[in-house]
């Protein structure tokens, strides 16, 4: 008895080791992608962001530059989720200047993309790029 009951054991543990996403790879499972995040949106957020006043700050494909933190990771300062929804918060409300931890970036993140003013729907694409750089 007790052989197959050890066999048991062994099978469930191994059944629940090799299943789901990114099973046996050691790997976190990559978050599911947000519905607001279309390829139409990606697209647009694209086109705003490289074309636009935040690659100024933050570098083409939001690698990062002198006035602004790198975008295509998870570790920004002002995140604590990383989420699509944080995201787009973030770009409606802007960063003050005394909330930007890095000393040597003096400027503030104006509200709703500064200078570009954008409307509900462009902060939505932006938002949507933005998430696609550090959710790859």
């Amino acid at each position: 008895m007790r052989p197959l009951a050890a066999l048991a054991i062994l099978l469930v543990a191994a059944a629940c080791r090799s299943s789901g996403p990114g099973a046996g790879t050691g790997a976190a499972a990559k978050p599911a992608t947000p519905a607001e995040v279309t390829p139409a949106r990606v697209a647009l957020g694209d086109s705003l962001f490289n074309n636009g006043g935040c690659m100024r700050c933050h570098g083409a494909k939001g690698v990062g530059a002198q006035n602004g933190p790198a975008l295509n990771d998870s570790a920004w300062d002002q995140l604590t989720s990383g989420s699509y929804e944080e995201i787009r918060a973030l770009i409606v409300s802007g960063v003050p200047k005394e909330k930007i931890k890095v000393t040597t970036r003096p400027n503030a993140m104006g509200a709703r993309g500064g200078r570009m003013n954008l409307n509900d729907e462009q902060i939505s694409a932006v938002a949507a790029y933005v998430w696609t750089l550090s959710h790859k």
